[in-house]
């Protein structure tokens, strides 16, 4: 039995699930999702405990991957509509900086033009530091939204645009998160 798809997913005060045939419709305070299960498991909700339980049909490798999967899918969706899901980045270089226009991110990270994303429906970009102050502070911002797997994508995404360089650091990346540094050539003499 899997471990993650036999725990019950407790739902908060405010959260509510409908289960229509294969479709599990989440609702709550910041906003509402909807996923189809796939065959091979089924989800059930016990309306005197306010849980949300899932269970497979066979022990078939398949059935067993979707069990886990399925469970963590509606608990993030119920995470997601009660708390809703936050990524920090920080861009790091003297002259990297970001700022919004309209629907848009544009980053100012080295290149001869800035990079314009636009942000997808359901996400909220809020830049707490628009410029880097050379390299001791970063610019920085935070991609928010209730869908888990959207949100992630868009911080990837804008992550991608520059990779932290292993040398100087430079470029962009998540909140905490630490760059392998390299020392780099050391200086040869003056007999050389």
């Amino acid at each position: 039995m899997s471990r993650i798809g036999k725990k019950p997913v407790t739902l908060p005060s405010g959260v509510k699930v409908e289960i229509k045939g294969r479709t599990v419709a989440v609702s709550g305070p910041k906003g509402s999702l909807s996923w189809d299960h796939p065959d091979g498991v089924t989800v059930a909700h016990d309306g005197g405990a306010n849980t949300v339980s899932v269970t497979r049909a066979s022990d078939v490798a398949q059935h067993r991957a979707f069990h886990g999967m399925a469970r963590a899918l509606i608990n993030n969706m119920v995470i997601g509509v009660s708390e809703g899901y936050v990524r920090k980045l920080e861009i790091y270089g003297t002259g990297y900086g970001c700022s919004m226009s309209g629907q848009a991110l544009d980053l100012t990270v080295g290149f001869s033009h800035s990079v314009r994303l636009a942000i997808p429906d359901g996400v909220q970009v809020d830049i707490e530091v628009p410029a880097a102050r050379g390299d001791e502070t970063p610019a920085k911002l935070s991609v928010s939204g209730i869908d888990k797997q959207v949100v992630g994508q868009f911080a990837r995404s804008v992550k991608d645009v520059r990779h932290p360089e292993p040398y100087k650091g430079k470029g962009i990346r998540y909140a905490g998160e630490q760059i392998r540094r390299k020392a780099g050539k050391a200086f040869a003499g003056a007999g050389a």
